[in-house]
């Protein structure tokens, strides 16, 4: 994560980020990581680059989910970097390739540029300050090749629950909307950016009826939202993440 000014608390956390917690973040073999297979298999096949050979960087890639799919989609030149000493080796135990431990910022700055075609951020600018994100998206932006894209998943801050995901990290510094977020990418130089929400993904009947009961739910979160405002929105984000895809 950041560098030079991180504060002890950060260090602390993020020495111990898989297992300070109730249950570890990591699961005990690749079986455990089938609940997110929908999720990180739709993001691959929805805003993966196509040449099988393009250069990925996930930032803050975990114990590296996201690099085994896409292992198994068949792409070659993915890298992953974590700050947490713990998620890496959870990485290396779990047989996933292509992971190591670096703070994030300065593999950025290390790398020329235009040299990625595709950067992922699941689950980190929320750790940054914003004089620090500024730095940070300003250096992604620079190693993105033209047209190269910018995944982001980030709490958000127009959820109903917004609060479970904000503070449920010890070293979460922000939550973000739509508005803001755009705000912030296309300030930054950006062409292109779009926003989605967390929504189940339908593949089963248990799936099927989450989708379901989640587009009632939405519905009347936007009933809500309209008697309050007068205005019928029709692109609110309600889910407690969200995903931003931003296009140099």
């Amino acid at each position: 994560m950041p560098h030079q000014n991180m504060s002890d608390y950060r260090y602390r956390v993020y020495d111990y980020y898989v297992h300070a917690r109730n249950q570890s973040l990591a699961p005990e073999s690749l079986r455990g990581l089938k609940s997110r297979a929908p999720f990180l298999k739709r993001i691959i096949h929805d805003h993966f680059p196509v040449d099988r050979n393009a250069a990925i960087l996930d930032l803050g890639c975990g114990h590296g989910a996201l690099v085994d799919f896409a292992h198994l989609a068949g792409y070659h030149n993915v890298r992953g970097v974590d700050r947490s000493p713990q998620q890496v080796q959870e990485a290396q135990r779990l047989g996933i390739e292509g992971v190591r431990e670096g703070d994030l910022l300065q593999t950025l700055e290390s790398l020329p540029d235009e040299s990625v075609d595709l950067i992922i951020a699941f689950d980190v600018i929320e750790h940054f300050m914003k004089d620090e994100l500024l730095i940070f998206v300003d250096q992604a932006r620079r190693v993105l090749r033209a047209g190269g894209k910018w995944i982001i998943h980030a709490p958000n801050g127009e959820s109903p629950f917004c609060g479970r995901i904000r503070y449920g990290d010890f070293t979460h510094e922000q939550a973000f909307t739509r508005t803001s977020i755009i705000q912030l990418i296309k300030s930054s130089g950006f062409s292109q950016v779009a926003c989605y929400e967390d929504t189940p993904i339908p593949h089963g009947l248990k799936s099927a009826v989450r989708w379901c009961l989640w587009k009632c739910i939405r519905g009347m979160l936007r009933i809500f939202l309209a008697v309050e405002t007068g205005a019928g929105e029709q692109e609110c984000i309600f889910t407690q993440n969200f995903l931003t895809v931003a296009i140099k």
